[in-house]
């Protein structure tokens, strides 16, 4: 029997075989990914301005005096002399209380005061006489030392009815109430025929001072170190700035204030400072009560950079630009800025300098050391990708 031949492949055809294989990995290495072309962004040149600065407060307004009217002695209260919610004069009647116990009390202190004086004045004619007969040893100088000592008496119980005749007095008085300081009055605490002042002075109505009228605000640790730095580089003080209030509604109010009180110390647990400042109200349409906001103008010193908020990236609280380099290198920076914006733009405080540019348009596209293809943030948009800035 023939045995089959097994299948040879000749060895001259195996560099044809490979040839194929050898090709095709040269063409895999040479065809590498194309890198992605840089990213298009907008950019600006950053410079210093001088700008008008602020920073606002929000406070409540309170009247400097909040005087209560209250009834000293216990009586009806029989009139009411006053409109509500009315501007009063210093002195002028408020209400009237019943009158008849307290004059009643007053005449029988003056009818004490009489006796007093009566008996003073027997002791006044005594004492010489016995002393002159004393020495004539026509009486005994017992006689003459019980004299003495009831003028002393005497003497006593007329300071006695005297001082009960002033206090009989203060309590009528006391039922003319009248207005202690100028200012504007609340509503009535207590109705005509009501008794007032038994046990604890009654509260009849309280007068609130509304010209000038103050604003209470707390200043944060932050806002108030930034303004006394700018205040000092101006030479001036924190206190010294002006400010201007600004109502619930919106509107400015017309007089500017000043600040006339600043707390010495920081509250530990809101880290704020408590703050007074005094507005002058003429038209008296300002109210204790009402809550509002200080504006305080700022200083502005030798400039400040101010980039589009829209540049800005927050990120745990800190602040980020994206910084273009000369050679058209992106990197992310951490800028420090003010509290309060100037319209839609910040003031940089601390991390840039005059002359850097600053993405504002395509920050979503950047990583840190891509390169970027950048035009002018206010030109004008273009199709297609824009050429690279000049340097």
């Amino acid at each position: 029997m023939h045995q089959k031949k097994s299948a040879q492949i000749p060895i001259f055809s195996l560099p044809c075989l490979l040839l194929p294989v050898l090709l095709l990995s040269s063409c895999s290495e040479d065809a590498k990914p194309a890198a992605p072309p840089p990213s298009v962004v907008r950019v600006m040149e950053v410079s210093k301005k001088n700008v008008a600065r602020s920073t606002t407060f929000i406070g409540k307004l309170d009247s400097p005096q909040n005087v209560e009217i209250r009834a000293r002695v216990e009586s009806f209260l029989e009139k009411i002399l006053f409109s509500e919610g009315s501007e009063v004069e210093a002195g002028a009647p408020l209400f009237a209380l019943d009158k008849k116990p307290y004059e009643e009390k007053l005449a029988a202190a003056k009818g004490t005061l009489a006796e007093a004086n009566a008996a003073l004045a027997k002791s006044n004619i005594d004492v010489p006489r016995l002393t002159a007969l004393v020495a004539q040893k026509a009486v005994p100088q017992k006689e003459l030392d019980t004299a003495q000592t009831q003028k002393e008496v005497n003497e006593a119980n007329v300071a006695s009815a005297e001082a009960r005749v002033k206090s009989a007095e203060l309590d009528l008085g006391y039922c003319d109430i009248r207005a202690p300081i100028a200012g504007r009055i609340g509503a009535k605490e207590v109705p005509i025929g009501s008794l007032v002042g038994k046990g604890d002075p009654t509260l009849l109505a309280t007068i609130s001072q509304v010209d000038p009228i103050w604003f209470y605000c707390f200043v944060s640790e932050v806002d108030f170190l930034q303004a006394e730095r700018l205040a000092s580089e101006a030479g001036r003080k924190m206190g010294e700035l002006p400010a201007h209030l600004i109502l619930s509604d919106g509107t400015e109010h017309a007089e500017p204030g000043k600040w006339v009180f600043i707390d010495r110390v920081v509250d530990a647990s809101t880290a704020t400072i408590r703050a007074r400042a005094e507005f002058p109200n003429p038209r008296k349409a300002l109210r204790p009560g009402m809550f509002a906001r200080a504006r305080v103008s700022l200083p502005a010193g030798d400039g400040n950079i101010m980039i589009p908020e829209r540049a800005l990236t927050e990120l745990q609280g800190r602040n980020f630009v994206w910084v273009v380099s000369a050679d058209n290198k992106a990197s992310q920076r951490m800028v420090d800025v003010a509290p309060n914006r100037i319209g839609s733009e910040a003031v940089v405080l601390k991390g840039l300098e005059p002359g850097e540019r600053i993405v504002v348009e395509g920050i979503q596209k950047l990583r840190e050391g891509a390169s970027v293809q950048s035009a002018p943030a206010d030109a004008a948009p273009e199709r297609g990708a824009p050429q690279s800035a000049k340097e």
